[in-house]
């Protein structure tokens, strides 16, 4: 089992960035894929961006790209999501999460961080 925690998270002016982390307890985080998502108030939870074990396929969501970058440190166990160009749209809490089975799209997630509230002023 993995236990996440993430980090980062704050009141930015629009137009600005903030970089989020998550960092992962065990020793196998190395194996797992992993995703950002975000839930603002009154929605649901929509996945931001999604990375593969080995860096090998990244996912985003059609309307961040450009703006949002994941990354993860295998050896740091931590995944980072790097939020340039923030909106008032974009405030929401943020939370990471193990993919357990399917796609880094569509496939289904589970041992989820607590999250991290960004919140975007216009």
């Amino acid at each position: 089992q993995v236990q996440l925690v993430e980090s980062g998270g704050g009141l930015v002016q629009a137009g600005g960035s903030l970089r989020l982390t998550c960092a992962a307890s065990g020793r196998t985080f190395s194996s797992y894929a992993m995703g950002w998502f975000r839930q603002a108030p009154g929605k649901e939870r929509e996945l931001v961006a999604a990375i593969s074990r080995s860096v090998g396929t990244i996912y985003y969501a059609d309307s961040l790209k450009g703006r949002f970058t994941i990354s993860r440190d295998n050896a740091k166990n931590t995944v980072n999501l790097q939020l340039n160009s923030l909106k008032p749209e974009d405030t929401a809490v943020y939370y990471c999460a193990v993919l357990v089975g399917g796609s880094l799209s569509g496939g289904r997630y589970d041992y989820w961080g607590p999250g991290t509230q960004v919140t975007v002023s216009s």
